[in-house]
């Protein structure tokens, strides 16, 4: 991990960058696609999108005018709730491809467990044998929710990409992941803000002359979880960048470690896999 392009190799050998620019709650238009070509102007090569953030749009026009080929980027998209479903997920991923103006993607993932689960991963998993997606895998999935689908699945997940911060650090599921190669992921990673609320981060980010974004996304790193931070600001995303040229020691990563309490501040997946219409509640 020693910048911005290092990268975590998959279980089918294909690199994924550690860091990536996530652009959930980003608004299409202007301000996405500003945002998309600030990050990847200062470096960033892994873009972070799903369909319900409904700014795939913008965000194709950001890859076109950066002027970075399409290969040198890692592109991430994810199938909504109400597209699951086989014949339902292959269109919905057509409807992606063309808002972002390219003709593949590097990891689609399902956006949420759900009881199509199976369906749609047979849909993912022929757009994975087609080259149409270099990468497959899965958002908010618990344990069960990953062995369930793994009794029938014939590939298995890339990645999990789940809610995960010092307040959230589900260690059961991460070495379920460890256990079965699938690349864990962290959206969220700042607490949606609140990270700075916390005293030992404060102090932290004053040790080692960081901020305290910087410290939380730095342990995330050498835990070895993928993190997808967020930002209009380019200072602010300018300064999640700056996380390769310190290390914390083993005992900080112990203390932040110790921060855990289980707590969400999204919804809780078996919940969402209950209650399909959740989110239009």
């Amino acid at each position: 991990m020693e910048n911005i392009n290092s990268c975590t190799t998959l279980n089918n050998g294909v690199k994924m960058p550690w860091l990536g620019f996530g652009t959930y709650k980003i608004e299409d238009g202007s301000t996405v696609t500003e945002s998309v070509k600030e990050a990847l102007r200062i470096g960033y090569r892994h873009i972070d999108t799903a369909s319900l953030y409904n700014n795939e749009e913008g965000i194709g026009i950001a890859l076109k005018e950066s002027g970075i080929e399409r290969k040198e980027i890692f592109l991430v998209s994810k199938v909504w709730n109400s597209d699951q479903g086989y014949e339902k997920t292959l269109n919905a991923f057509e409807t992606s491809l063309k808002k972002l103006q390219t003709d593949y993607l590097d990891l689609y993932l399902i956006h949420w467990p759900q009881l199509l689960n199976k369906e749609t991963w047979r849909a993912l998993e022929k757009l994975y044998k087609e080259g149409r997606v270099r990468a497959i895998g899965v958002c908010n999935f618990k344990e069960s929710h990953l062995r369930d689908l793994m009794e029938d699945a014939e590939i298995p997940p890339m990645v999990n990409q789940v809610e995960f911060h010092p307040y959230l650090i589900q260690n059961d599921l991460l070495d379920f992941c460890k256990d079965n190669n699938i690349q864990l992921e962290a959206w969220s990673p700042l607490m949606r803000g609140n990270i700075l609320k916390v005293d030992l981060l404060q102090e932290l980010a004053k040790k080692y002359g960081k901020t305290v974004s910087q410290i939380v996304l730095r342990w995330d790193l050498q835990k070895g979880i993928v993190t997808i931070p967020k930002s209009t600001t380019p200072a602010r995303i300018k300064e999640n960048t700056d996380i390769f040229d310190f290390e914390l020691s083993e005992e900080d990563m112990d203390k932040i470690q110790q921060l855990d309490q289980g707590l969400r501040f999204g919804k809780d997946p078996d919940n969402v896999y209950a209650n399909p219409d959740i989110f239009n509640k």
